[in-house]
């Protein structure tokens, strides 16, 4: 799944630019120890279905690529008239294992499309049913900032967009010990099933704000990232399951004293971003995907018609950045079959 790789001038699009520096901040809240800054913008954006919305209309097909299967690989058809927005981390369930989406995708209407994914499931490589649905979870904050890491990393190596599939399994398996949670088959999801009720709670002090298209979250008082979409009707559809990922990664962390997130904080971590060097490249769907590193951030977005249809980015420590030519050839393997 070659793309063609597009290097920028080094600097964050100007479009992605005039983006980040208008999103404005609402009232911070907080809660135990993660507090959240919704985020706000007037620009206006196309219109798209989200995966649950096009799933639940029947519009959307989502299978292995063969008989066999791929790891890395789905099938995605899209019978709708129009987009169809597949979210960076969003698990899908069923078939042979549970995935996540390696990248945000804008699914093109009346399509079919061989999407870019990762494994969220270890322990099961057998037919649970014909087709996969969505399960209500993305992944934690913290696997998705790995996640982008070495699909970063593996754009600029070879093209494509695929993860360090050790890396995932290795996060998911920090989580099942940290929370003392067993699944038989290793699934992510039964992680966040056995946990919800106390997600639940950060999803009731963190509602969705009219008008929110967006969220930057802090845990223990520090920027860990935020994710923006640019349609208010997708971004309230999609804001339980962003709360929970990175509710997730508040829960594992040491709780300290509560306090208010910083809008002083939350500036200086979008100059940060703004700041940042990248790269584009061909999306897999409509439009051209934005890879952004700087020391201690890593992030992506979407543009599609000089709309930014989604863009992440998240704080990393020097310990989570993976290597490439190295990380790349040992993922090799898992680009055929189980």
């Amino acid at each position: 799944m070659n793309h063609k790789n597009h290097k920028g001038d080094g600097k964050v699009s100007s479009t992605i630019s005039n983006y980040l520096s208008k999103l404005e901040f609402g009232k911070p809240l907080k809660y135990k120890n993660m507090g959240v800054i919704p985020l706000f913008t007037s620009i206006d954006s196309i219109e798209y279905l989200t995966l649950k919305e096009a799933l639940n209309k029947k519009l959307l097909i989502i299978t292995e690529v063969s008989k066999g299967g791929a790891v890395p690989e789905l099938r995605v058809t899209n019978k709708a008239e129009m987009p169809v927005l597949l979210l960076d981390g969003e698990e899908l369930i069923g078939a042979k294992q549970n995935r996540i989406l390696n990248t945000t995708i804008l699914l093109k209407e009346k399509s079919e499309t061989i999407i870019p994914v990762s494994c969220t499931e270890q322990g099961r490589w057998s037919y649970k049913s014909d087709k996969f649905n969505v399960s209500d979870v993305i992944a934690a904050h913290n696997i998705r900032a790995k996640k982008a890491s070495s699909v970063s990393a593996n754009l600029s190596n070879s093209n494509e967009f695929v993860s360090d599939q050790f890396e995932v399994w290795n996060e998911i398996d920090r989580i099942a010990r940290n929370t003392n949670i067993h699944s038989e088959t290793g699934a992510m999801k039964d992680i966040f099933y056995a946990k919800m009720e106390d997600l639940d709670k950060f999803l009731e002090a963190f509602k969705c704000e009219p008008h929110q298209k967006g969220l930057l979250i802090t845990i223990n008082g520090e920027v860990v990232g935020f994710d923006a979409i640019s349609l208010e009707s997708a971004y309230k559809k999609l804001h339980p399951k962003l709360v929970k990922s990175y509710a997730m990664d508040a829960l594992l962390q040491k709780k300290k004293k509560c306090v208010l997130p910083s809008i002083e904080k939350a500036k200086t971590f979008i100059k940060e971003a703004i700041s940042a060097h990248g790269k584009k490249y061909k999306s897999i769907g409509y439009g051209w995907d934005y890879r952004f590193e700087s020391e201690n951030i890593v992030g992506s977005a979407l543009i599609y018609n000089r709309n930014v249809i989604h863009t992440a980015f998240f704080r990393i420590e020097k310990s989570d950045e993976v290597g490439t030519i190295a990380g790349y050839d040992r993922r090799k393997h898992y680009r055929i079959y189980m």
